[in-house]
């Protein structure tokens, strides 16, 4: 288990990169930290490491603080984004060097052994004589992760992983990260800024903006769930479509519609709602098509993307650009005028501060 207690990290520059971040790990989880650029979760990962020395706050390992630990001490692997192997080893001395140093320092028969072990579980055997230089971004990732696994580290860390590898092989790679992290059982932390690559391959997403943890949860909470403005208009591909509204004596006002609060649902509201301004979210898929008579506005539309097996209509929502997700095989082009009504059970409510009511 890992424990993170309170943790800050002012720079020398007076920059704050993380405002008293806590968190828990499982052993054996693969947790992503997530987030924009400049939100803090590489210095976390730093942090974990042993790499950067926290301001205040606490890191332990199993119950053991870990904070005053030097980052050989550790029991961690690291793959860094740049892989960092080393050029005029071949692949197989790069597995082998970090068994042949240290005070787990091995004969090079025992350290072949393991290395070779290791290079099966992550099927890169004919990589063995290779010079890193000769090999692809993908091969030089698995080898990367191979000279990390071979350590049998207590936590694999890992940063931004696979940000130089094309999407086809990126897909392949993550899947093939979480079955390996799985099958040796190992508790993993894997930084990304893409909120596909998390919510496909982690047991649990920390959600970070300005060094502060905006949500830490299931992945698919952080869609269905968001804890407030930023997590809801962070996850999600379309982005959510969010609109300024007024209340005022029970009714809900847009330039497109007008709503009555009756319809959102008391056991979903976490406060009332009252006078006052807001902003409501709703996510493209739940921006139905309808018939005139049901419907609460009618539009025109802009523009048509195909997405598979989906279409994503594009209209003048006034103040944004709005987007309605339907079958590919509903007959909406670009020029048509349509109507449509909202899943108001899937709707979320956020106060202007961006704190989420219902």
């Amino acid at each position: 288990m890992i424990e993170v207690i309170d943790l800050n990290k002012m720079f020398d520059n007076g920059f704050e990169a993380l405002k008293s971040v806590s968190f828990t790990i499982e052993k054996g989880d693969l947790v992503c930290l997530l987030g924009p650029s400049g939100c803090g979760k590489s210095t976390i990962l730093n942090l974990i490491a042993g790499l950067l020395t926290p301001t205040n706050g606490e890191i332990k390992f199993s119950g053991s603080s870990v904070v005053k630990t030097e980052p050989k001490d550790r029991n961690i692997g690291f793959v860094f984004q740049n892989y960092a192997l080393y050029p005029h080893m071949t692949v197989l001395e790069n597995i082998m060097f970090p068994l042949t140093v240290g005070k787990k320092k091995l004969s090079k028969a025992e350290a072949k052994e393991i290395a070779e072990e290791y290079m099966k579980l992550t099927n890169i055997e004919e990589l063995s004589n290779k010079k890193p230089g000769t090999l692809s971004g993908g091969q030089q990732q698995r080898v990367a992760i191979t000279r990390a696994l071979v350590q049998k580290p207590d936590v694999l860390l890992l940063d931004e992983p696979l940000s130089n590898l094309d999407a086809r092989l990126r897909l392949k790679i993550r899947e093939e990260i979480r079955r390996l992290v799985k099958e040796v059982g190992i508790t993993t932390i894997f930084v990304t800024h893409d909120q596909e690559e998390a919510l496909s391959i982690s047991d649990k997403i920390i959600l970070l903006n300005e060094g502060v943890i905006q949500q830490n949860d299931d992945p698919q909470n952080l869609y269905l769930d968001p804890a407030n403005l930023f997590v809801a208009q962070f996850i999600g591909n379309p982005i959510i479509n969010v609109l300024p509204v007024s209340v005022e004596n029970g009714r809900m006002k847009h330039d497109l519609f007008e709503l009555s609060t009756n319809h959102f649902s008391d056991e979903r509201l976490k406060e009332p709602i009252v006078d006052g301004q807001y902003f409501i979210g709703i996510r493209p898929e739940d921006v139905l098509l309808t018939t005139v008579d049901n419907g609460i506005f009618q539009r025109e539309i802009v523009s048509v993307e195909l997405i598979g097996r989906e279409r994503i209509l594009n209209f003048d929502g006034q103040d944004i650009r709005m987007k309605s997700i339907v079958s590919i095989e509903t007959d909406v082009n670009e020029g048509d005028v349509v109507t449509f009504d909202f899943a108001y059970n899937k709707l979320f409510i956020f106060k202007e501060n961006g704190e989420r009511i219902h």
